[in-house]
């Protein structure tokens, strides 16, 4: 084998050096990417030769999630949130045997609109109802001035009319979120709620809060309840909700809010 020593290779004519079909030319050490100038027009790499590249992926995946290019050209993937309305689970909250129990992390400025999952909850007293209240920034409490206003309504199984029972008040201390006739409490009868709450954070506005839920009347008769209402009395930010019966305490369920993508 003979080598030729040089530090630089020029091309006698032409436009280029060409290495003949059928030769090979090998670098033993690669060519660093920061050495090569110019530009290559074209080039043909056999498969076996391109090495594994490695993806580098930023913080763990979440549900409703998917990988995104990060911004600036840096080559790394991100995990994003997914648009179309899907819900991202902020808090997960167990009761056992509450007066009330009270929402307040992350209700802020970063959704528009957020969602109440009130599941299986359970009542110690017998045709008790569920109630709500707010907390607005820089209060420090749950309003109970007569700022609320709201309507109500229920279908029930045993009832004769679609609209079994219906309340509504212009100016009271708390929403009524299941119509008055009656949680009951046996150890079958519990109920669900969905609940939303839209722009807490607009200083701007009196916000909404809405929702629909289930549950088991104190005669055993299956329900439905329908209910939306806004505290009036101020447009501060809502950085609270408050969940209680009218009577006695909640003896057990889960309370989880969503931000709404």
């Amino acid at each position: 084998m003979s080598k030729i020593k040089v530090n630089e290779i020029e091309k006698a004519s032409g436009s280029g050096i060409t290495v003949p079909t059928g030769t090979s030319f090998t670098v033993a050490d690669g060519i660093a990417a920061s050495s090569l100038t110019g530009t290559v027009a074209q080039a043909n790499i056999a498969d076996q030769a391109i090495n594994e590249a490695k993806l580098q992926i930023s913080n763990a995946p979440t549900n409703g999630h998917f990988l995104s290019a990060q911004s600036g050209n840096t080559g790394g993937l991100t995990w994003a949130e997914a648009g179309g309305g899907m819900n991202t689970l902020l808090s997960t909250t167990n009761i056992s045997n509450a007066a009330q129990v009270d929402i307040e992390a992350n209700i802020d400025s970063t959704y528009s609109k957020y969602y109440f999952k009130l599941s299986k909850l359970f009542c110690a007293t017998d045709n008790a109802y569920l109630l709500g209240r707010v907390k607005l920034a820089g209060s420090g409490n749950y309003q109970t001035d007569n700022g609320y206003e709201y309507v109500n309504t229920d279908t029930r199984t045993n009832g004769t009319t679609f609209d079994n029972g219906s309340a509504h008040d212009t100016g009271t201390d708390r929403f009524l979120i299941q119509n008055n006739n009656g949680q009951g409490n046996a150890s079958t009868e519990s109920f669900d709620f969905d609940i939303w709450l839209s722009n807490p954070a607009d200083t701007a506005i009196h916000k909404f809060v809405w929702g629909l839920g289930q549950g088991w009347r104190s005669e055993h008769a299956m329900c439905q309840h329908r209910f939306f209402g806004s505290y009036k009395n101020s447009t501060s930010a809502i950085v609270g909700f408050r969940f209680y019966m009218n009577t006695g305490n909640i003896t057990s369920g889960t309370i989880q809010l969503y931000g709404v993508v």
